[in-house]
C-alpha cells in the first residue's frame, strides 16, 4: 500500500499519466476509497491468484485500457495493446518498440 500511496502522489504531481499496481485483493476496499477520495478515474482487474491489477490515472487513458483489457489477463493481449498499454503506463517508447518485436517474432513462430 505504501508504494500504492506514492503512486497517487506522483499522478498528482503529474509524473504519470496512468498508473498499474498490483496488489493483494485484501487491500481493494481500501484503494477504492483512497481513489475515489481524491476523484481519480480507475479499474480493478482481479487475478486468479487473491491479488488485484489497479489502473488508475486520468480518465481517457483508463477508458482505453478498459476496451482493450475487457476482462482479459495482460498476458493475453495482441503485440500492438501490449505496446499501447506500456506507451499509457509511461514505459520508454524504444524498449516497448523491442519487446513488440520480440513477441511479433514469438506469434510468427507459433502461428
Amino acid at each position: 500500500m505504501h508504494v500504492f500511496c506514492h503512486q497517487i502522489y506522483e499522478f498528482k504531481k503529474g509524473v504519470r499519466d496512468m498508473v498499474l499496481c498490483t496488489l493483494s485483493a485484501d487491500n481493494e476496499d481500501k484503494v477504492r476509497k483512497r481513489l475515489e477520495g481524491n476523484n481519480i478515474c480507475y479499474m480493478i482487474q482481479y487475478l486468479s491468484n487473491n491479488k488485484i491489477n489497479v489502473f488508475f490515472g486520468k480518465e481517457e487513458c483508463i477508458i482505453v485500457v478498459r476496451e482493450m483489457c475487457n476482462d482479459r489477463p495482460l498476458n493475453k493481449l495482441t503485440p500492438e495493446e501490449d505496446f499501447i498499454l506500456g506507451t499509457l503506463l509511461g514505459y520508454s517508447v524504444c524498449e516497448q518498440c523491442t519487446r513488440y518485436c520480440k513477441r511479433m517474432k514469438k506469434a510468427t513462430c507459433v502461428a
